[in-house]
């Protein structure tokens, strides 16, 4: 009794101060993009911002999850956090628009400790639980970026012409310092699994990839994985200064809409996505997904009004958050027991990576034809996710291995 009790204080207090984090990190998302373009950046040059975090977040993944294998999850969770404070903290004190880059570079290389978190995880829980503490871990995530956009938007003020942008980073650098003090006071250092044989080397993620490549049952809801999480990276990174041009939206407004979508987002995941899937199965879920993600990115273009904005938000959700995990779950069923872990890396270092390569693209179409042209495209491709995944409802795909 004393030992679940003593995890199970563990992995709340791990919850918390991943969640004091994520409300700082929500709270600027919606004031990014604007607050670049204070210091004339282009909007190429804004999506450029989204791929530099994300950039850094690839490269830096791999060393917190050895940093904390051999000095403990504690410490390494906690530098990383403090690495936000002090990128949230540039932000607000920003002169120039390198700094924004800098501060952003900062922000990638302290939030890649998403496997530092997962570890702890992995350490505090027992396998009949652990499903439910990774389950926990994204829901901290899920509220934290519900609430920080919408703090943000409200911190930003009612003007959009003239939007208050230190307050909230200054703020958001607060919030994830409480994080880090109360992980600091409450979080324990968890008692160190055995360590697996495995090596997580780059030749290891390499072969796995090879064999994915060779196994069709793998590849194909892989392939629509990556478009999905390609797409997605892009509407990230050129709603805000779409949105601002489209209908002359501003950080509180923009902040309100994540917040909204974080919601939908929150049901979907959280309730939606396990109903439908028991019921019909994943392939029967996915591909509808993707089709609902399609229109709802489609039809953004053609909205010029708050419902019809809310209605494409709604369905791109809808899709995303039906979708990406019903694809993980193809991915991991078809895979052969024996390789699960390895095919599965590959899978997130390739999410990691659209989520570089979408944000780039889509702010070279916006500047070269237009703030629609990456919706347009991101449908067309999408459209084709979707041609792909009906393979996978007609059953000629078999399991692989």
């Amino acid at each position: 009794m004393r030992e679940r009790f003593r995890r199970g204080g563990a992995l709340t207090a791990l919850l918390i101060t991943v969640f004091m984090d994520m409300v700082g990190f929500g709270i600027i998302i919606p004031l990014t993009p604007f607050w670049a373009e204070r210091f004339g950046a282009a909007p190429d040059t804004v999506t450029l911002l989204f791929a530099t975090y994300s950039a850094f977040g690839l490269a830096f993944s791999f060393l917190w999850g050895w940093a904390s294998d051999r000095w403990g999850r504690k410490p390494v969770l906690l530098a990383s956090l403090m690495g936000s404070v002090l990128s949230f903290l540039w932000l607000g004190f920003a002169e120039a628009l390198w700094m924004l880059f800098a501060a952003r570079a900062v922000g990638g290389i302290s939030g890649a400790n998403v496997a530092v978190g997962q570890a702890y995880i992995a350490d505090v829980t027992t396998e009949k639980n652990r499903a439910r503490g990774f389950g926990l871990f994204g829901a901290a995530f899920g509220l934290g970026f519900v609430l920080g956009p919408a703090i943000g938007g409200i911190l930003a003020g009612p003007d959009p012409a003239d939007p208050d942008f230190r307050t909230p980073f200054m703020v958001a650098a607060a919030m994830s310092f409480v994080g880090v003090v109360f992980g600091l006071v409450f979080l324990p250092e968890p008692k160190r699994r055995e360590r697996s044989g495995a090596r997580y080397s780059v030749p290891a993620q390499l072969a796995g990839f090879a064999r994915i490549v060779a196994m069709p049952a793998v590849a194909v809801p892989l392939l629509c994985f990556t478009m999905l999480g390609f797409v997605m990276g892009g509407l990230e990174s050129t709603f805000a200064i779409w949105a601002e041009r489209e209908v002359r939206w501003g950080p509180r407004e923009t902040g309100f809409f994540f917040a909204y979508i974080g919601v939908l987002l929150i049901v979907v995941q959280g309730w939606l996505v396990g109903v439908l899937v028991k019921r019909y199965g994943e392939a029967r879920v996915a591909a509808p997904a993707i089709a609902a993600m399609a229109a709802g990115i489609g039809m953004l273009p053609f909205s010029g009004t708050v419902p019809l904005i809310a209605v494409s938000g709604a369905l791109m959700t809808l899709g995303y958050g039906l979708g990406q995990p019903s694809l993980t779950a193809l991915i991991s069923r078809a895979s052969p027991t024996d390789s699960q872990g390895a095919i599965l890396g590959v899978t997130h270092s390739i999410q990691s990576l659209v989520r570089v390569v979408g944000p780039i693209t889509a702010g070279a179409l916006f500047a070269a034809y237009g703030r629609d042209m990456p919706f347009l495209v991101g449908a067309a491709i999408l459209a084709v996710a979707f041609a792909v995944a009906l393979s996978l409802i007609r059953g000629r795909l078999g399991r692989a291995g």
